[in-house]
């Protein structure tokens, strides 16, 4: 990074707002093709400032994805590979960063990186000891509001580990809580930047009774009214889509009054807010849950910003993963990056970008074969994926390559030391994912070239050499899509 002149130096450095959803699909928003106009405030976001429209997550799994944005690392390193896991005290997170660099840090809602600590059924309803905070200085949150609140009774827990019970439907608790923390900050410290990490719990679906409570009135408003093509004919999603529909448009509404706030105290031109998901939702459509599958429902998010270093940057077409929020976000702010870090900072893809259409994504032709940056190195994700099984994928401009090591209990192992093809889907041509091609004979070519990179990957990743077995040829059950590969 360049050194700032001094100017630069006396000037404020940007607050910084994560707002943080849970299991949100990315077409629940409308940039990303929804009629429903679920959005409005984060589609605002997206035309406004940068939109990364083929974000994905690096693990579809809450506790994974969640510490590989607090530390810019795959969750592999971080050591919470699965959920019940937990953040080790002396790893240091954004906080961390954000704190030596002078800033007021804050964390307000779920945070599910404190694993269990008395038994693999005791789902951690204390409070989060301040050891496993994070170093945030400032503490409303719960390991996970699904067992300790539900949709109009939300309760947090502060610092020292008091109940904090809030007023509303819980996303707009948490919404309020946020809003008066910066107000606070503005009018006591107005000289001292902040960090707000915001991580709503909806849309993820109440556990304990297996479905998504919107408000009041909501869940019927959309019910029955548009499904997702890779849901269509699913008993499950039919009854449960207007209910999960519902929380996203509550949620947007939240943002909206959260952008109101910072604009209303006049610190939106010097706030940066980060929108972002952990990962999707496929309601049991790929398993029997809702995410844990490499598919695009499960792990492709809504992630966009706005502010310095965001402004009318426009729809980008770098494969931007949550695992690049963490550099991401302190290089916007001007910090300096860490050595060890596996996650990329995108700011230098973004100095100077003309803003670009972004209208909805469906209108246009897609970015995975048109239209990439030579010289960028976002072509492809690295997924893992754990709990459900053992498997690593591969996320490329046009392919979904995806390997599991089908003999091992993924809650109990993180890694394979050999694996087995499982799927290779063209998104070009089957954006929803329809058509597995793994083990057709014309796809062999593509197969080939994506389990050696897989493989090197993993190498990078994770420093280990593994075996990845070709699938059993198959008959290919219409020879006319041998096309879609030429």
């Amino acid at each position: 990074m360049e050194k700032r002149n001094s100017d630069d130096q006396n000037r404020k450095k940007p607050n910084v707002i994560v707002f943080f959803t849970d299991q949100q699909r990315a077409d629940s928003t409308g940039v990303h093709g929804n009629p429903l106009d679920l959005t409005p405030n984060f589609d605002w976001i997206a035309r406004t400032g940068t939109w990364f429209s083929q974000a994905a997550t690096c693990q579809p799994v809450c506790a994974p994805a969640r510490s590989s944005v607090q530390t810019g690392l795959y969750p592999t390193e971080t050591g919470v590979w699965r959920n019940r896991k937990h953040l080790r005290p002396d790893q240091k997170t954004l906080a961390a960063y954000f704190n030596d660099a002078g800033y007021a840090t804050a964390y307000i809602g779920k945070w599910h990186l404190a694993g269990v600590r008395t038994g693999r059924d005791d789902w951690n309803q204390e409070p989060v000891p301040r050891d496993l905070q994070g170093g945030y200085q400032y503490w409303l949150g719960a390991e996970l509001p699904e067992f300790t609140s539900d949709e109009y009774h939300p309760r947090l827990f502060d610092r020292d580990g008091s109940p904090v019970n809030l007023p509303g439907y819980r996303s707009d608790a948490y919404v309020d809580a946020a809003i008066r923390y910066i107000d606070a900050q503005e009018k006591n410290h107005p000289e001292q930047p902040f960090m707000l990490f915001l991580s709503i719990f909806e849309p993820h679906q109440q556990n304990h009774i297996d479905t998504f409570p919107a408000p009041n009135g909501y869940a019927e408003r959309y019910a029955g009214r548009w499904t997702p093509p890779d849901l269509a004919g699913s008993s499950e999603a039919a009854a449960k889509l207007g209910g999960y529909w519902g929380a996203v448009k509550r949620v947007d509404e939240g943002l909206g009054r959260l952008l109101d706030a910072i604009k209303s105290l006049r610190i939106s031109d010097e706030t940066i807010v980060f929108y972002a998901a952990d990962h999707g939702c496929h309601f049991k459509t790929r398993n029997n849950e809702y995410k844990r599958s490499c598919h695009e429902s499960s792990v492709r998010i809504p992630c966009a910003a706005v502010g310095p270093g965001f402004d009318r940057c426009g729809q980008r077409p770098e494969l931007f993963s949550v695992i690049d929020i963490f550099p991401t976000l302190l290089d916007a702010a001007g910090l300096s990056l860490p050595e060890g870090l596996q996650g990329r900072s995108v700011i230098p893809h973004l100095s100077g970008a003309p803003a670009a259409d972004t209208g909805p994504e469906t209108d246009r032709a897609r970015e995975y074969s048109a239209g990439y940056p030579s010289d960028c190195p976002f072509e492809e994700q690295f997924i893992q994926i754990s709990e459900d099984k053992v498997s690593r994928a591969l996320r490329t401009r046009r392919w979904k390559y995806a390997v599991t090591a089908f003999e091992l209990d993924g809650n109990e192992v993180p890694a394979a030391s050999e694996y087995v093809e499982e799927f290779l889907y063209d998104m070009d041509a089957d954006p929803w994912e329809q058509q597995n091609l793994i083990g057709l004979p014309y796809a062999e070519r593509i197969s080939a070239a994506l389990r050696e990179r897989l493989r090197q990957r993993i190498l990078e990743v994770e420093c280990a050499e593994v075996t990845i077995i070709p699938a059993p040829v198959q008959a290919a059950a219409d020879q006319g899509q041998r096309t879609l590969l030429d």
